[in-house]
């Protein structure tokens, strides 16, 4: 159950951030300024504006920070704010047009709205027109970057979709999977009479608490004002540090944990419930820097629990097992908040859907028949993964040259894309049926491993035999195609030496575009193979090669000068 709820929520996660990329628009500028300076005479400073363009690193120092979207006339005019929620003062939105005009709209704290999507707020855009060319987000005294980083203009609210709802009802589910061990621990705490029932109650409930609050379900049932959630949020995760320290604290058997370490957990939890209460009361005591040193000041919590489980395993502590491995994806969110929190130069994450399972994980593991079930399936994941695993690369590799076939360049085709592998080129074999007619098909055989050598498959240049005496290369770097040229113009030589039997010198043609835009793989695959075939009519042994969008035999095609002519057949 727990394997299976973590591959639904990677889906529907992966769903999300897909339609968010789709839709979203992600600022291109920013600014800074005082609460003193005029929002409009900023947005019209062009002196005033950073703009080093995605992945550029955010700062909250300044009193107001503005951020600009360029809105691009064919898309679809986007009429909502949407970003994190952490305390902050005031939103004030532009909408600049083309002629000069602005219309701007404000938004006080108290009066912003929650959005769907959980740990967002939305604030609805002043009239977006064909004629807006920007529109300016201005974010007063802003407590956290990740109200900057995450922030994006959407055409409809975020939690509207097919998608969302899912994940809102996967949400539901969990919430009602985390009340179950509620019962269980009323029921047989009358039995047990152990503290740690109490304290497990306590982390169950605060987990609850925090899945219902970071989630759009908060949302669809009380509806409150996100900054109220922002507060809740930090109190409620203060109290889950706390439960869980004090939950340690009572769990791991006498004589198992270092007299010190335990003695410790008690003013753990009372460290961070102080942590989040006074980060939460008073959010703008510090505010550049209040969000790092919060996140910084559990760092002994984190070092105190992770000694304490180090301590008890080496022990042979069995309450200890559960509690490691029950904790594991929680442990792990941790880290990735505190280093992205604290390092400078990195975009703050909260790791939400490795929480959310991490919430139910821990929770089912707290008994010896979940724990043991958890070990079960986990190793029969494990072991039809590396099955699959093996299955899907036998079923991707060509089993006589080596190299990855057509169905491994089809379905990885999008992931080179995203990897910046910038040409597709085509390879064939000249007049290999005469190899195969002459010598017979061992021989055919050999060559084609010979020129599956030659094409020298790296990190920059991958290589595929699509079927018959037909190769591809996908390459990137700064001169895709001389590196396809000469690993072309390799294949005689390496065939030469590889298959001596032969009696005339192996040549091929080849055909090559230039990956870009969002053209999928037949498209270009079809552009690449027209080439190939214009220039085998040209006399083969040579390359034709053409930019994308230029048409066979109009574009200015490249002709490289093939090697000397191969020696004539004996027959």
């Amino acid at each position: 159950m727990a394997c299976l709820f973590l591959v639904v929520l990677a889906k529907l996660g992966a769903d999300t951030a897909y339609a968010s990329d789709t839709t979203s628009l992600r600022p291109s500028c920013w600014a800074e300024a005082t609460l003193s300076d005029d929002p409009v005479a900023v947005a019209r400073d062009e002196q005033r504006w950073s703009c080093s363009g995605a992945g550029q690193a955010f700062s909250i120092a300044a009193e107001r920070v503005l951020l600009r979207f360029d809105i691009e006339p064919d898309r679809t005019p986007p009429r909502y704010l949407l970003s994190r929620r952490s305390a902050l003062e005031a939103v004030h939105l532009l909408a600049i047009d083309k002629d000069g005009g602005i219309r701007q709209r404000s938004y006080p704290s108290a009066s912003l709205r929650s959005s769907m999507a959980g740990g967002y707020f939305n604030a609805a855009l002043p009239d977006v027109t064909e004629m807006t060319r920007h529109v300016v987000a201005v974010v007063d005294l802003p407590s956290h970057q990740m109200t900057l980083e995450q922030a994006y203009l959407s055409p409809v609210d975020a939690g509207a979709g097919r998608d969302d709802l899912r994940f809102l009802l996967l949400m539901a589910g969990l919430s009602g999977m985390l009340v179950m061990p509620l019962i269980f621990n009323a029921a047989f705490y009358r039995a047990l009479r152990q503290p740690f029932v109490l304290w497990h109650s306590v982390l169950t409930l605060s987990l609850l608490m925090t899945l219902v609050v970071t989630s759009g379900l908060s949302v669809v049932f009380f509806d409150p004002p996100p900054m109220t959630l922002s507060w809740m949020t930090t109190l409620i995760f203060g109290l889950t540090i706390a439960s869980g320290a004090m939950f340690t604290y009572s769990f791991i058997e006498q004589g198992m944990l270092h007299p010190l370490l335990r003695r410790i957990l008690p003013y753990c939890a009372a460290w961070a419930i102080f942590l989040s209460v006074f980060h939460a009361s008073f959010p703008f005591v510090a505010r550049p820097v209040q969000s790092t040193v919060y996140t910084a000041a559990f760092t002994p919590v984190l070092a105190v629990f992770l000694f304490s489980m180090i301590d008890s395993l080496r022990r042979g502590s069995r309450a200890a097992r559960f509690q490691a491995i029950g904790y594991a994806p929680l442990i792990l969110v941790g880290l990735i908040r505190l280093v992205t929190g604290v390092m400078p130069g990195l975009p703050s994450q909260d790791a939400m859907l490795l929480f959310y399972f991490g919430c139910m994980f821990e929770v089912l593991l707290t008994t010896l028949g979940v724990a043991d079930r958890f070990v079960l399936i986990r190793r029969e994941r494990d072991r039809a993964l590396n099955e699959a695993e093996l299955l899907e690369r036998l079923s991707e590799t060509d089993p006589l040259t080596g190299l990855l076939n057509r169905r491994a360049i089809e379905r990885h085709f999008e992931q080179l894309r995203t990897d910046r592998f910038t040409a597709l080129a085509v390879i064939d074999v000249d007049h290999f049926k005469a190899i195969n007619d002459g010598y017979g098909h061992g021989v055919g055989d050999e060559v084609l491993k010979a020129v599956a050598a030659a094409l020298k498959a790296g990190p920059d240049v991958r290589a595929y035999r699509l079927g018959g005496e037909e190769f591809l290369l996908v390459l990137r770097g700064h001169d895709v195609d001389g590196e396809a040229e000469l690993r072309r113009q390799a294949i005689p030589t390496t065939v030469a030496s590889a298959v001596p039997a032969l009696a005339r010198a192996v040549t091929a043609s080849m055909g090559i575009t230039s990956i870009s835009g969002d053209e999928g793989f037949p498209t270009l695959y079809e552009r690449a193979d027209k080439l190939l075939y214009e220039a085998k009519r040209a006399g083969r042994n040579r390359t034709r090669g053409g930019n994308r969008g230029d048409a066979v035999g109009e574009s200015p095609a490249i002709t490289l000068t093939p090697p000397p002519a191969p020696r004539p057949h004996r027959g």
